[in-house]
């Protein structure tokens, strides 16, 4: 950043002229005359190379984002100086890096994130964590969670931490298997061993994170036993097994239960956290500033977004079917997991909530729902322009909805007169009382 504002004193140094001095023009070259009696020479078109060089650099041009006009270079030389104050401020407060991206001082005029960023609620703690804490928090809390019930902890962990479905449900099954075999046939030796080099269980078991403990928590141990047939050689070979401990033969009720819970088990998912708030009346509704946890771009994705941006020209000029167009504004779509939405009431209040950007518009309907004081009140939910959203099904990316969005709510007109003719007093707002009672104001 000091490089940066090098850069610009250094250019204001030689572009603004000293106290009394005047800023010296190019000398001009006087052009040569043409002879006399000598003909001009007509003047040819470009030829289609320079054409086409020419179409390519204005192609540039319109993907270069334009430079910001200053009013003045005292302007300029304020602003330096408040990034360098504020830059020298964050650096006595020990701040990294990435917090002093994330600071918006508002003598610079940066204006305020509407939320901070993405939050999630842990279903096993209750705590809520910031999006690139979650996965942490989870696994800490699974692991907690081992000192209550190892065998559900562990179960967790397969279904949580093994992306691969496919590979879990074939992990899941075949130690489902393991166990059958040993409730059907108790008093069978044999299935009470497992062969942990046995190529079956190394492709689908031991590939998968908390198997190990799953079989540890109902009871199996480790045990080293020689390889059967090597008779009484002096090196026998030998091998690990998982053996099952004698006393658990007598809760096989508890080993059928463990069975049917491994099969049956989902992963365990943090909520998203919807952050409702409430504001005032405010013209400042449509206005969204938004953390980068909303949008879904990984470093490879934004080269690609890159490489999408110099072919903007040459496909503007291409004649797109409606499809093609439509698949376009799909893939824009894609790049947002989180869609921020604010729902605006008849008597200006503004209800703000966080969702995913693939949830159905139902996920909408319901929240409103629920901050309402009677919640059975009909209402419909308008989109940008005044499109009534009638198909709660389709997804907040499908209706165009992301990553950010105000739609406007309007009463059933005819229920509202009834109600507001029987009754004497009116509630002040239709949102629930402790819903106003932390009401914000929007800035």
């Amino acid at each position: 950043m000091r490089k940066f504002f090098q850069e610009i004193k250094t250019e204001l140094k030689f572009k603004t002229a000293g106290p009394g001095q005047k800023l010296s023009e190019p000398s001009r070259v006087p052009k040569e005359k043409p002879k006399a009696g000598t003909a001009p020479k007509p003047r040819q078109g470009p030829t289609d190379e320079a054409q086409m060089a020419a179409a390519a650099a204005m192609a540039r041009l319109e993907l270069k984002p334009k430079a910001k006009v200053t009013s003045s270079q005292e302007a300029i030389r304020n602003q330096v100086r408040k990034e360098l104050m504020a830059e020298a401020a964050a650096s006595e407060r020990g701040l990294t890096e990435e917090e002093k991206d994330q600071t918006s001082p508002e003598d610079e005029g940066a204006a305020a994130p509407s939320v901070s960023g993405v939050y999630f609620i842990c279903p096993l703690t209750g705590a809520v964590v910031r999006k690139d804490k979650k996965e942490k928090h989870l696994r800490e809390a699974i692991q907690a969670y081992f000192s209550i019930d190892p065998v559900a902890a562990s179960i967790m962990e397969i279904h949580t931490f093994n992306k691969d479905r496919e590979k879990v449900r074939a992990g899941v099954e075949t130690m489902a298997k393991y166990l059958d075999n040993i409730c059907l046939h108790p008093e069978e030796e044999k299935y009470r061993k497992i062969k942990l080099q046995n190529k079956v269980f190394q492709e689908r078991i031991n590939c998968l994170e908390g198997t190990h403990r799953f079989f540890q928590a109902i009871g199996f141990e480790t045990k080293t036993l020689p390889v059967p047939g090597q008779g009484k050689k002096i090196q026998a070979m030998e091998e690990e097994y998982y053996v099952l401990r004698e006393d658990v033969l007598t809760r096989l009720e508890d080993l059928k239960g463990y069975k049917e819970q491994l099969l049956n088990s989902e992963p365990v998912r943090a909520q998203l956290d919807r952050q409702l708030c409430v504001f005032k009346p405010s013209p400042e509704a449509a206005r969204f500033e938004l953390p980068n946890d909303f949008y879904n771009l990984t470093a490879e994705e934004i080269k690609r977004e890159q490489r999408l941006r110099t072919e903007a020209v040459e496909k503007a000029s291409m004649l797109r079917t409606k499809a093609m167009r439509e698949k376009e504004e799909q893939r824009e779509m894609r790049k947002y997991n989180y869609t921020l939405l604010r729902v605006r009431f008849p008597d200006g209040y503004i209800l703000q909530g966080t969702f995913y950007a693939r949830e159905s518009l139902s996920a909408l309907f319901s929240f409103v729902r629920e901050a309402l004081r009677d919640d059975w009140l009909p209402f419909e939910l308008l989109g940008p322009g005044g499109l009534k959203l009638t198909d709660e099904n389709l997804a907040f990316n499908e209706c165009g909805l992301v990553p950010s969005a105000l739609l406007t709510l309007a009463w059933d007109t005819a229920v509202m007169a009834d109600i507001q003719a029987s009754r004497e007093e009116q509630p002040a707002s239709t949102l629930k009382p402790e819903l106003l009672s932390r009401v914000q104001t929007l800035s």
